[in-house]
């Protein structure tokens, strides 16, 4: 059975600050407002790049993720798609056009 390696975190002072950005953004009452930015921005919500550069995760998220080094960035990124699967169900169907593939 395939078993990720754990990678230690370099930065944690920067990595807890992102990362605190992103657990607001994706917060249950605040998760529709990233996701109706996506939608009008016509991206797609697993465009991680695209939604940090314009600033959908908060302002300063792009400056805190390109101080990380690439170890820390990986991480980060993973954690990103982590938390738009988690987002419930009926959100998903109704910003399916944020979720869908094509």
């Amino acid at each position: 059975m395939f078993e990720q390696a754990a990678i230690a975190v370099q930065d944690e002072k920067g990595y807890a600050k992102l990362h605190s950005l992103f657990d607001a953004a994706f917060d249950v009452r605040d998760v529709e407002v990233l996701l109706n930015r996506v939608k009008r921005a016509k991206l797609r919500i697993r465009d991680y790049e695209t939604i940090l550069k314009r600033g959908f995760l908060g302002k300063e998220a792009p400056a805190l993720y390109a101080a990380l080094p690439v170890s820390d960035q990986a991480l980060t990124r993973e954690r990103y798609l982590r938390l738009v699967e988690k987002v419930p169900q009926e959100l998903r169907q109704r910003y399916l056009k944020a979720y869908a593939y094509y």
